[in-house]
């Protein structure tokens, strides 16, 4: 395993481009009362240069998420009496699948059975690379049966108490994460290389792996651990995927922008001040100084 490769760069974007060549990204996400997750998503994938961006969030959210941020389209899907995604929502979504290049999903979906259908579905049937977070995760826990089902390029991105859910369930029995970072990262190496995914075991120096290839995040600060700022990893993995980087670069790249944007957030407003919408704020800065 290597711990260091060069790190990816977008190219310069020709004259002549226009939106479409940039990713067209998906964003399935959100539930009563969690409407912020898929907008934040939503908004780093803006920030992190996606050329479109849509959200699909249900119908009672929707009028929520749209007010977020005018720059992205939302699509709302049927939820069940909980404002949760309901397992109706998968042919909705049936009508989207040619859209996107890339898709995010799990940020405030919350824990239903609709939910485990939806993420299934989405896991086992859609080509396009997919960035699974928050919820998704949870679901697939549920579900590890899936875990060797991919239907295409899968990025992971799981905080030490939803790897400990992930790898328990195909019968890894982790210590806890806070005595064993050492454990997990060996476990999230070989489960990467058997399930052929790209993990992200978030913490402090997040690991990105496919199995084969390792590396260390040196960006970053305490100020990040607030809500939300899983969400903006998500969408700017997607973004970056969306613009034609392998998954596991897109990973490594967007871990190094969002520890580096809350960087930036932390020495203008402090560490305690910080919040998620900060860390989009400045992926601006990031980009421009990666």
């Amino acid at each position: 395993m290597t711990d260091t490769w060069p790190l990816a760069h977008l190219p310069p974007r020709a004259a002549d481009s226009h939106k479409g060549d940039y990713g067209r990204v998906l964003i399935v996400g959100g539930s009563r009362g969690m409407y912020g997750a898929p907008a934040l998503a939503g908004m780093a994938m803006l920030r992190g240069g996606a050329g479109l961006v849509q959200v699909a969030t249900p119908r009672e959210c929707q009028p929520v998420v749209a007010g977020f941020e005018p720059a992205y389209m939302t699509v709302g899907l049927t939820a069940d009496n909980d404002g949760r995604l309901a397992e109706a929502a998968i042919a909705e979504l049936e009508a989207l699948r040619d859209w996107p290049d890339v898709v995010a999903v799990g940020p405030g979906l919350g824990r239903s059975v609709g939910v485990d259908r939806v993420v299934a579905e989405l896991f086992t049937t859609w080509t396009q690379p997919i960035v699974v977070d928050a919820d998704g995760l949870n679901a697939l826990a549920r579900q590890p049966e899936l875990l060797n089902r991919a239907g295409g390029p899968r990025i992971l991105t799981p905080h030490p108490g939803e790897f400990q859910r992930l790898a328990g369930a195909v019968g890894h029995k982790l210590s806890s994460a806070m005595n064993s970072r050492a454990e997990h990262e060996a476990a999230a190496q070989q489960l990467a290389g058997q399930w052929g995914v790209v993990i992200v075991l978030k913490g402090h120096h997040t690991l990105v792996t496919d199995g084969t290839r390792s590396a260390h995040n040196t960006t970053g600060n305490p100020g990040m651990a607030t809500g939300g700022a899983g969400d903006v990893l998500t969408g700017l993995i997607a973004a970056l995927v969306g613009q034609h980087l392998a998954p596991i670069d897109a990973a490594r790249l967007a871990v190094h922008l969002h520890g580096l944007a809350g960087d930036a957030a932390a020495a203008a407003l402090g560490q305690v001040s910080l919040t998620a919408g900060d860390v989009v704020r400045y992926l601006h800065t990031a980009i421009a100084r990666a």
